[in-house]
């Protein structure tokens, strides 16, 4: 992978896919999730972004995002994002997990995998594609059988806002909240 190149287009809207180191299955806790919520505010606050969609699962997230014009930068707020949920998480998570002599020499959490997976959004119909997949990741991974369950997921607010039915891929099932974008 050396000669992979992110696609960096001030404005853009991109896709993302972000994992825990060795999937260890931590970020559906209250304790991350708060970290999580205040480390995306935080970023949000000194380098803009939209929120379009957004689901967490214990072992990564997926979200779709969309950076202001004139500016492409999304892997600063990655990293600053990771940095703040590391620090946040510092206290209780157990760092007791083999890691290697270059995370340790790049200071490295245990927390996060190094790099995420990104992809750039071409059109509407790109767009339409990876919001549903970023809702119905839930349902795909099994953790739920309808999206409508996964707490954390703005599946809830595209149901508000009347995008979705809230049978979308499932049954109605009401109690789901994500502050992400909200």
């Amino acid at each position: 992978m050396p000669d992979y190149r992110r696609a960096y287009v001030a404005g853009g809207t991109y896709f993302f896919a972000v994992t825990t180191y060795l999937r260890r299955p931590i970020l559906t806790d209250p304790r991350c999730m708060a970290a999580l919520r205040t480390a995306i505010d935080a970023v949000r606050r000194s380098h803009p972004f939209g929120i379009l969609a957004w689901v967490v699962l214990p072992d990564h997230l997926h979200c779709v995002w969309t950076l202001p014009d004139g500016d492409h930068n999304f892997s600063l707020r990655w990293s600053l994002i990771k940095q703040h949920v590391s620090r946040g998480c510092a206290y209780w998570i157990d760092n007791r997990v083999p890691t290697t002599q270059s995370r340790i020499k790049r200071r490295e959490s245990t927390l996060w995998q190094r790099r995420f997976w990104e992809h750039l959004i071409r059109d509407e119909q790109d767009l339409s594609r990876h919001v549903d997949y970023v809702h119905y990741n839930p349902v795909k991974h099994g953790y739920v059988t309808r999206a409508a369950q996964w707490p954390h997921s703005t599946f809830h607010r595209y149901v508000r806002e009347g995008i979705y039915p809230e049978d979308w891929a499932g049954g109605a099932v009401t109690g789901g909240n994500c502050e992400f974008g909200e």
